[in-house]
Formats: structure tokens, sequence, C-alpha cells
């Protein structure tokens, strides 16, 4: 599995989401609204989830492993930090 391309979409607001992000996996398949959030530890990735009838959000789409979640999160959390050091050039490119 290569993740081919992330889509990184900021959040404006203030709070603990940082932005929500879209992953291709080998060119074939996509997964929308992975959520960046800022937790007491740092940056962490949130999988797309639904509210379950009980009132508990369940993942929609998720990796088996820990192994994959990990890689996933990198790659994510990676493209996170380089969209966020571009914002700076991108405003004095702007005036």
């Amino acid at each position: 599995m290569n993740i081919t391309d992330v889509r990184v979409r900021k959040v404006a607001k203030e709070g603990k989401m940082k932005a929500v992000v879209s992953i291709t996996i080998d060119d074939e398949f996509v997964v929308h609204d992975i959520k960046v959030i800022e937790g007491e530890k740092g940056l962490f990735i949130a999988m797309p989830s639904r509210k379950a009838t009980d009132g508990e959000y369940r993942d929609i789409a998720h990796p088996i492993n820990s192994a994959t979640r990990d890689r996933i999160q990198t790659i994510i959390l990676d493209k996170f930090q380089e969209a966020m050091a571009a914002e700076p050039a991108e405003a004095s490119a702007a005036e």
C-alpha cells in the first residue's frame, strides 16, 4: 500500500482541530475527512467517524494494525507541517 496523494485543508477557526485531510492510496482509493488534532501530547490524526445510535463515535475507515496507522499518521503530519511552513511564504507573496 502506497499513499500516492495527501491533500491538506487547514481549519481557519480556533480549536483543537487543525486540518482536514484526504489521502489517496495506490492512485485508486480515497479516504476523506481524516482530522489533524492538537492533543496534550502533540498532533495526531483521527480517522473519519460516524455517531452510532448509542451516542459513541465509530471509525468508518481505519487501519487494521498500529504499524499502518503510524505510517499513515507520519505521512499526514509531515504534509501538514509542510503546509504550515508554506503558509507564511504564501502570505508574504500576496502582499
